[in-house]
C-alpha cells in the first residue's frame, strides 16, 4: 500500500503576519546611508517629542514597521515612507532598517508616498497642500481623469479620488492646493494658525508681489484682518496697483477705534495743580466744579 503524501504545511512568516506584501519585493535589512530621500518630499521630519519618543522606542524594541523604498538607477534606494523611521533609527544610532523593496514608476511612488503619510493624526496644512497637489499631478499624468463614477457616464476628477481616500470633498482637496500658490513666509502662518484657512486661500489668488507687500504689512503692523483682504479683493484693476494704494486701502479696511470715554487722569499729573495732602474726593470735587463752568461758559459762547 502506497504511504500517503501528507500536505505540506505552510508556516506563516513574520512579514505575512504583519501584512507585508510578499511579491516578487520582498523585505531585506538595508543600510541608512544607501536611501535617498524622496524628491520635493512634502512632510516635515522635526525633531520634537514625538520623534524622542520614536527614538526610544525603536532603541527599546527596533523598527517593528518595515520602510519603503524603491531601487535607483543610480544605486542605492529611495525612500518612499518612512523618512521618520529612518531619521529615528540614525539617532537611536543604528545602521540599517528593514526595508520593502518595490518597483515602482514615478507616479506610482508619489501616490503611495503621499497615501502612506496624509493619514497620520497630526499633519500641517502645509503637508496636505503640497502631498495632494502631488498626487493629484501623478493621478492627472496616469488618465484618472477618465476613470467613472460608479453607475454614472461622468468622469470623475483627480480631486475628488483624492478626497473620497481622504475622507474630504474634491472642493476641499482643491482649497488645500491653492495654498501652494502661497509664498513660503505665508504658508508658514498658515501652519503656525496666524492665517486662517479662508483668509489664506483669498491670499493664494494674489500675485508674489501682492503678497509679499501683505506680509510685510503684517510684520510691520502686527495685524491682519479679512476685511482687508476682502477690500484688496473688491478693488479694480488689482493687478496694476501701487504700494501707496495697498496700505491705504489696508488703512482704511481697519476698523475704527471705539471710544469709551474713560479719561485716565494719574496723581503725579493732578499733584501739579493740588497740594500733595488734598484728599482725592475734594480733587474730584473741583474738578467737577471747574468742569461745570467750563460747560457755562462754552454755552454762553454758542449763544
Amino acid at each position: 500500500m502506497a504511504a500517503t503524501k501528507k500536505p505540506k504545511i505552510h508556516f506563516e512568516s513574520v512579514d505575512e503576519l504583519l501584512g507585508v506584501p510578499i511579491m516578487k519585493d520582498g523585505t531585506e535589512v538595508i543600510k541608512i546611508r544607501d536611501i535617498h530621500p524622496f524628491k520635493d518630499h512634502p512632510f516635515k521630519v522635526m525633531d520634537d517629542d514625538k520623534m524622542d519618543e520614536l527614538v526610544e522606542s525603536i532603541k527599546v524594541n527596533g523598527v517593528l514597521s518595515p520602510v519603503l523604498v524603491r531601487p535607483r538607477v543610480e544605486g542605492g534606494y529611495e525612500m518612499i515612507s518612512g523618512h521618520r523611521r529612518m531619521h529615528a533609527s540614525d539617532k537611536a544610532g543604528l545602521d540599517s532598517i528593514p526595508a520593502i523593496i518595490k518597483e515602482m514608476s514615478d507616479d506610482e511612488a508619489v501616490i503611495a508616498m503621499v497615501d502612506s503619510n496624509v493619514q497620520r493624526e497630526e499633519i500641517l496644512p502645509s503637508e496636505r497642500a503640497w502631498s495632494f497637489r502631488m498626487k493629484m499631478e501623478a493621478l492627472s499624468r496616469q488618465g484618472q481623469r477618465s476613470d467613472l463614477t460608479s453607475g454614472h457616464d461622468v468622469p470623475k476628477l483627480s480631486s475628488d479620488v483624492i478626497g473620497e481616500e481622504s475622507g474630504m470633498t474634491g472642493r476641499q482637496v482643491k482649497r488645500y492646493i491653492r495654498l501652494t500658490e502661497l509664498i513660503p513666509e505665508l504658508l508658514d502662518l498658515v501652519d503656525n494658525k496666524k492665517i486662517s484657512m479662508v483668509m489664506a486661500v483669498d491670499i493664494s489668488f494674489f500675485d508674489k508681489e501682492l503678497q509679499g507687500w501683505i506680509l510685510e504689512y503684517r510684520r510691520d503692523n502686527g495685524i491682519l484682518l479679512q476685511d482687508q483682504i476682502n477690500a484688496l479683493k473688491e478693488l479694480k484693476n488689482l493687478e496694476n496697483i501701487t504700494k501707496y494704494t495697498f496700505t491705504a486701502t489696508m488703512n482704511d479696511a481697519l476698523p475704527e477705534k471705539k471710544v469709551n470715554g474713560r479719561v485716565n487722569l494719574s496723581e503725579k499729573k493732578l499733584n501739579r495743580y493740588f497740594p500733595a495732602r488734598m484728599t482725592s474726593m475734594e480733587r474730584e470735587r473741583i474738578i467737577l466744579e471747574l468742569l461745570e463752568e467750563w460747560k457755562e461758559r462754552k454755552l454762553k459762547e454758542e449763544v
